[in-house]
């Protein structure tokens, strides 16, 4: 298949780009100001999915899409609620604008890949966490993608659209000789910690939290997967998790792979953190045959350390 990635030139994208391609399918790397890291022959097209003109050129010939494109920053979202909205939820309608248009043009239905959040659930009390979990978002980042996600459910409805919501719990490691770059993320803070170019690891409460982390590899794949289950008029979302650790499971991760120390700091717990976020991945298993195979911890924590291995 020929498909559209958008957000290829992120640390996600790159990963699923040079997963569609070793699997014998098409990429096409949609990028907008960054120039993706993609390997010889991957056409590259240049769009904005807040440009909705740019977009429908963008589809064109296309297969399907994987819609890779967010801002996912808390705090930001915090103080930017309508920046948020604008991006993640105008992104994804002009992406559904985009393929309407071009089932319309050919005839033929279109397939959607889209990347959602475990941060949609919120705190809940049940873990694991499966996908009948009622969502409860938190803050505006993860609102914006349950908004997003009903965009995208709704549109598969009309029999136009075959679709599905991966709902990614922490991605991690590397893929394509990309490493996850947001040092705002456990896994990069310890490893800089480790190597000495921060000072210190803060960590809120006792570092007992637990939170579920999948190789970024695995969920490229779990994207790969998921298109051949967009069947027209069809909608599924699956969670995609596999290694739950706590922080200081990770703290003792960076120091195998360092060998060195993580100096960590305490500080009180913010008491809205859930203590453990778990993810129930049976149905992926079962509906796509997917499961994780690169997501053991110190695997996850080795290549994030030394992404061209």
């Amino acid at each position: 298949m020929r498909i559209l990635v958008t957000g290829a030139a992120g640390y996600v994208g790159t990963a699923v780009v040079h997963d569609l391609l070793a699997a014998g399918h098409e990429p096409v790397a949609l990028a907008h100001r960054s120039e993706p890291r993609v390997p010889a022959g991957v056409t590259v097209r240049r769009g904005d999915v807040l440009d909705p003109d740019s977009m429908r050129a963008s589809v064109v010939g296309v297969d399907g899409v994987v819609h890779l494109v967010a801002l996912s920053r808390i705090r930001e979202a915090m103080q930017h609620p309508r920046l948020y909205y604008r991006v993640n939820v105008v992104g994804t309608l002009n992406v559904l604008d985009a393929l309407a248009a071009e089932t319309e043009s050919t005839g033929r239905p279109g397939r959607l890949v889209f990347t959602s959040t475990a941060a949609v659930y919120g705190t809940p009390a049940q873990q694991p966490i499966k996908e009948s979990t009622p969502v409860a978002p938190l803050n505006p980042y993860a609102s914006s993608k349950v908004a997003s996600e009903d965009l995208v459910r709704w549109q598969a409805t009309t029999g136009n659209l075959g679709a599905v919501t991966l709902r990614i719990f922490n991605a991690a490691g590397a893929a394509g000789g990309s490493a996850d770059p947001d040092q705002g993320r456990l896994i990069p803070k310890a490893l800089a910690v480790a190597s000495g170019s921060e000072p210190e690891l803060v960590v809120n409460g006792d570092g007992t939290a637990i939170r579920d982390y999948v190789h970024v590899a695995d969920v490229a794949r779990a994207v790969r997967l998921a298109l051949d289950a967009c069947d027209p008029g069809s909608y599924g979302v699956f969670n995609v998790g596999a290694t739950p650790a706590s922080v200081l499971d990770i703290v003792a991760a960076a120091e195998r792979a360092t060998g060195a120390k993580v100096p960590v700091t305490h500080r009180p717990a913010n008491a809205s953190e859930s203590p453990a976020l778990i993810a129930d991945t049976s149905q992926a298993r079962t509906r796509l045959r997917w499961s994780p195979q690169h997501s053991a911890l110190d695997e996850l924590l080795r290549d994030q350390l030394d992404p061209a291995s």
